[in-house]
Order: C-alpha cells, then sequence, then structure tokens
C-alpha cells in the first residue's frame, strides 16, 4: 500500500504529463520561431525585465556562451534588443515588443487549453485542487510565500 506522500507523487507525475502535453502543444505554435530554451530566456526577460548576459546564464542554468548565441538568433528575429548597461561594461538584454507578444499568445493559448482541463474537473474539487496547486507552485518557486532552497522556476 502507497503512502500518502507516494500517492501525491504519483497523482503529480500523471498530472504533470497532461499539463506538460498541454504547454508543448502551446509552444508548438510558434516552434517555428523559437526553441524552447529561447522561449524560456524570452519569459524570464518578460517576467524579470532587461537582464545582463550574466545574469540570463544563472537564471537558465547555462553557459554564458550558450546565452549569447541564443541571444543572436533573438535578436535576429526582433525578438530581444541588447543595449549597453548603465555601467558602460556590460550589455542589457531586454524584450521587446515582438517577444513580448509572442509570450503573451503562447501565455493566452495555454490558459485557454488549461481552461479544458479544469472543466473537466468536478465542481465542487476545484478549490481544493487550486489549493494543492497553489501549495506545490509555491514550494517550486513559482508563488510568493516561502520556499525551499532548491526552489526552481522558469522565473525564479
Amino acid at each position: 500500500m502507497q503512502s500518502s506522500s507516494e500517492r501525491l507523487a504519483d497523482a503529480m507525475l500523471h498530472a504533470s504529463r497532461a499539463l506538460v502535453a498541454s504547454a508543448a502543444r502551446s509552444l508548438g505554435a510558434v516552434s517555428d520561431e523559437v526553441t524552447l530554451p529561447q522561449y524560456r530566456m524570452l519569459v524570464v526577460l518578460a517576467t524579470r525585465g532587461a537582464q545582463s548576459g550574466t545574469q540570463l546564464a544563472e537564471e537558465l542554468e547555462t553557459a554564458p556562451s550558450s546565452v549569447t548565441r541564443m541571444c543572436d538568433r533573438l535578436e535576429a528575429k526582433g525578438l530581444i534588443a541588447r543595449d549597453q548597461g548603465p555601467d558602460r561594461r556590460t550589455l542589457e538584454i531586454a524584450i521587446t515588443t515582438e517577444g513580448d507578444e509572442l509570450v503573451g499568445s503562447v501565455a493566452d493559448d495555454r490558459r485557454r487549453r488549461l481552461a479544458a482541463l479544469v472543466a473537466a474537473v468536478p465542481a465542487d474539487q476545484r478549490d481544493v485542487l487550486a489549493d494543492a496547486l497553489d501549495a506545490v507552485a509555491r514550494a517550486g518557486g513559482e508563488l510568493p510565500g516561502p520556499a525551499p532552497d532548491w526552489a526552481v522556476g522558469w522565473d525564479r
């Protein structure tokens, strides 16, 4: 017999498959424009504001050279802009209006897809599920409030 922690972990694994599939479908609409790592960079810039290449490398947990290559591609597509930082020693990378619109279109599509999933959940279970998902999101560093040191999110 499974413990409650094991049952919860299994339920989260199954739910995460459905959520990842939904997110992948939303990203599929822009896959000709950006890769998943590039999209992730755009999300960080959209939610955290302009960043240096070093900051982005830390946020994305990747090598600075990878950030430079991603920036080259995203800048060529008009999705980000690089400008000299206030100290004139670093470049600041910022999302452009076009990049922000791309992130917004994916987010809108994800909301529509999630609404369909929510509609399939019995109405009397939705508040309990929302509270449980908030707790998981908080533990993962996605919501305000105490999160463990290991919490890793898309935009920390």
